[in-house]
């Protein structure tokens, strides 16, 4: 399986989230997408949101500086 990575640090809510389903959308089914987030409200309103839309949230890692978010397509 390929796998992408989507940067959304210093995006603001809810342009973060937005991004993040339409490359989602993009992707075939079983893909799966590592998302950089900032901390704060979009590591913690992102995933929820993707969640909600029925998105499979694979982990959540914490790098220190930002969260890298795995999400299944």
């Amino acid at each position: 399986m390929t796998q992408k990575i989507l940067d959304l640090r210093g995006t603001p809510c809810p342009i973060n989230f937005i991004r993040s389903k339409l490359q989602l959308e993009k992707m075939s089914s079983g893909e799966l997408l590592e998302i950089c987030l900032d901390g704060g409200e979009p590591i913690e309103q992102v995933p929820n949101s993707l969640s909600m839309e029925g998105y499979n949230i694979e982990g959540v890692e914490d790098k220190g500086e930002y969260f890298v978010l795995s999400v299944r397509a």
